[in-house]
């Protein structure tokens, strides 16, 4: 068993599709189909998983992996994480303009002002659009809509992603910050 060293999720299993050991697949991917382009997938305790056969059905994927032959087995993985190594992503398919989720988590993020926000610890979708998740040291971590408006520029090479504090919503309706200086609620002064 190897362990990933950095793991990037493509897809999650879910109830059992039949008889004969196939799953309900929610994946990750641009299309359903594509999951089985890239190579083996892992979960986090290690076990690896081979796709035998995969079909886009409504809004999943049905998967049959190597080893998973009937119904127990199946219902057995429901809810498992699967994941590949971010290296095995080909990076020369993205356009100059794309990237990959997983690659934002670690920016530092600030505005024009130069206002730190700490960074990027999260991408999630809950169906209503993309938030990112952004933490700063002693602070609770706080949602921003990823959108055009909130999000301005992001500099994978450089690190950075820079933000429109007022559209991210980290303004009360004054303009003003909730918490901390100069529109900066992680500011770690206690005298703000």
């Amino acid at each position: 068993m190897t362990t990933l060293q950095n793991p990037i999720l493509m897809a999650t299993i879910g109830a059992a599709q039949g008889l004969r050991g196939e799953v309900r697949v929610k994946t990750y991917t641009g299309e359903a189909e594509a999951l089985a382009d890239y190579g083996n997938l892992q979960s986090l305790d290690g076990r690896v998983f081979e796709i035998l056969e995969i079909r886009e059905a409504k809004t999943v994927a049905i998967v049959r992996f190597r080893g998973i032959n009937d119904r127990n087995a199946a219902e057995a993985l429901n809810g498992l994480d699967l994941f590949v190594e971010r290296d095995n992503l080909p990076d020369e398919a993205l356009d100059d303009d794309e990237f990959y989720y997983a690659d934002l988590e670690g920016l530092a993020v600030h505005d024009k002002d130069g206002n730190s926000y700490g960074v990027v610890s999260a991408v999630f979708d809950f169906g209503a659009g993309d938030l990112l998740e952004l933490k700063g040291p002693g602070r609770r971590p706080v949602l921003i809509p990823f959108s055009e408006a909130a999000v301005l520029e992001i500099d994978l090479e450089g690190g950075t992603l820079l933000i429109d504090p007022a559209a991210a919503g980290l303004l009360d309706d004054g303009g003003e910050p909730p918490n901390g200086k100069n529109g900066n609620p992680f500011s770690s002064d206690p005298k703000t």
